[in-house]
């Protein structure tokens, strides 16, 4: 599972000109779902985002999390991320999890979140999202957790 995680001052997610998701400071991350991921990756993606330090302390190190922060958690899903570009001039998809696994993780992800984060807001699988976002730094980081099979 890949999270593509930007450190912002404020995000949205628009579908057919309807906000469906937002925050102010915090993460926006964008969640690809791998064709072997399971709950487990899920998890530990999640455990990862909730306490990776991006966040500037006093000493303006990033040092702070965005639970240490109190900041917003805005999930987007992503079906791109996982893609394989390494070669040729178009991606290709065979990484990534069939669209009714990738759903189901992300929602899966998205209610773990939930249960332990109180500040968590999404974007709409499978939709034409617009996203906006004021990228803070910049800051931004993949992480990825691996298939069991890798």
């Amino acid at each position: 599972m890949i999270g593509l995680l930007q450190r912002v001052s404020e995000a949205s997610v628009k579908v057919e000109n309807n906000v469906v998701g937002e925050i102010g400071h915090g993460l926006l991350v964008l969640v690809g779902v791998e064709r072997a991921d399971t709950e487990a990756q899920a998890d530990r993606l999640l455990e990862r985002l909730l306490t990776y330090r991006v966040f500037p302390d006093a000493e303006d190190k990033m040092n702070l999390s965005v639970s240490d922060r109190e900041g917003g958690l805005l999930l987007v899903p992503q079906f791109t991320l996982p893609a394989d570009t390494r070669k040729g001039t178009r991606p290709s998809f065979t990484p990534a999890a069939a669209p009714e696994e990738g759903e189901r993780l992300f929602n899966y992800l998205v209610g773990q979140a939930q249960q332990r984060y109180d500040k968590v807001a999404t974007g709409e699988f499978a939709a034409d999202m617009k996203v906006a976002l004021v990228n803070d730094g910049p800051v931004t980081f993949w992480l990825q957790v691996p298939p069991s099979n890798n």
